[in-house]
């Protein structure tokens, strides 16, 4: 019985203080303020950051260089569902560090691209296979990507392809 007294009066002396605090339009305020050493130790610790981020930003363009491809899209025109079509992008390194290519991934199931599995040499080239296989009941105008993940800037390009399926007769 007496919690039912104490509980109001504990709520009421809460919301007081709250209230006593508020300034500025019903802002709140902060009694907390950071005194000189501690202001200068955090300017130290941010200039330290700063420092570190231009090293990694230094190391990583290091190692970045260009690509270029013997064509974005691909049509391959009228085919037939439930058929293998198979087509390759000439990928070319023509920048002056290894081109690595980290991934190529397709935007559907029915499409499978491949990469190269070494790394490309300044101004060598090498082939990424696409083949489109269209399921049974994927018909009409299809268009998917390919997005290729490399050491480059910017990390990602996408490849095209489209086809016209028809029903198998």
């Amino acid at each position: 019985m007496k919690y039912v007294f104490i509980f109001p009066i504990l709520l009421v002396l809460v919301s007081c203080s709250i209230d006593s605090d508020k300034k500025n339009n019903g802002q709140l305020s902060s009694k907390i303020e950071a005194d000189p050493v501690s202001e200068s130790e955090l300017k130290k610790e941010l200039e330290d950051v700063e420092k570190e981020e231009k090293l990694r930003l230094k190391e990583l363009e290091a190692t970045l260089t260009t690509m270029s491809f013997d064509r974005l899209k691909h049509d391959f025109g009228k085919v037939m569902e439930d058929s293998e079509n198979k087509t390759t992008f000439t990928v070319k390194n023509t920048g002056k560090k290894s081109l690595v290519i980290e991934s190529v991934s397709a935007s559907c199931g029915c499409t499978t691209p491949t990469k190269p599995e070494k790394p490309i040499a300044p101004g060598k080239s090498d082939i990424i296979e696409v083949v489109f296989h269209p399921k049974i009941g994927q018909l009409n105008e299809q268009t998917k990507t390919v997005t290729v993940t490399a050491n480059t800037e910017p990390s990602m390009s996408v490849l095209t392809i489209t086809a016209f399926v028809n029903p198998k007769k």
